[in-house]
């Protein structure tokens, strides 16, 4: 008798957070290193963590909208998607008047800490690496918060993560 083994599902991924709202630090400094990853207002990427992120999917943290825009660490998805609390609050940024709890359009994810990298890996370095000319995170125009990373891309930065040519 043959044993089939079925292969992960495991998705890569990458989210995007500005330091001086939420940097991978913070994340280290929150209970159980786990946090919800919410206030996300774009539909592409509401449609990723609604329907496509799932429990031990692993993203890149970035840190975007600063000085130096890097890869920092690692984070595991450990809740699928749900609705996003922040659009039902009336005194939240996040409030959408739209948005209803039997008709919720906003959603998000619980993160948790894996590693944070010895030194981030700038998008400079990023946008120099061959390898990764077909990522979403370095096409024009590319603004999303959160985007698919393949398996490839994922691979090649991982390689990158304890060079010292970051």
């Amino acid at each position: 008798m043959q044993i089939i083994y079925k292969e992960s599902r495991i998705q890569y991924w990458l989210m995007k957070s500005e330091p001086e709202t939420f940097s991978i630090d913070d994340l280290i400094k929150r209970p159980k290193q786990t946090e919800p990853w919410d206030g996300v207002r774009n539909y592409q990427a509401r449609n990723w963590l609604r329907d496509d992120m799932k429990v031990g999917d692993l993203a890149f943290f970035y840190h975007s909208n600063c000085k130096t825009p890097s890869i920092v660490g690692i984070i595991e998805i450990v809740k699928a998607g749900y609705p996003d609390a922040t659009q039902f609050d009336a005194h939240s940024k996040y409030f959408d008047p739209k948005s209803t709890v039997k008709n919720p359009r906003w959603f998000r994810v619980d993160v948790h800490f894996k590693e944070k990298f010895p030194k981030a890996i700038s998008l400079t370095k990023l946008r120099e690496h061959p390898g990764l000319q077909n990522m979403h995170l370095l096409q024009k125009g590319s603004r999303l918060s959160i985007m698919p990373v393949s398996k490839e891309a994922w691979k090649i930065i991982l390689s990158m993560k304890n060079s010292s040519l970051n």
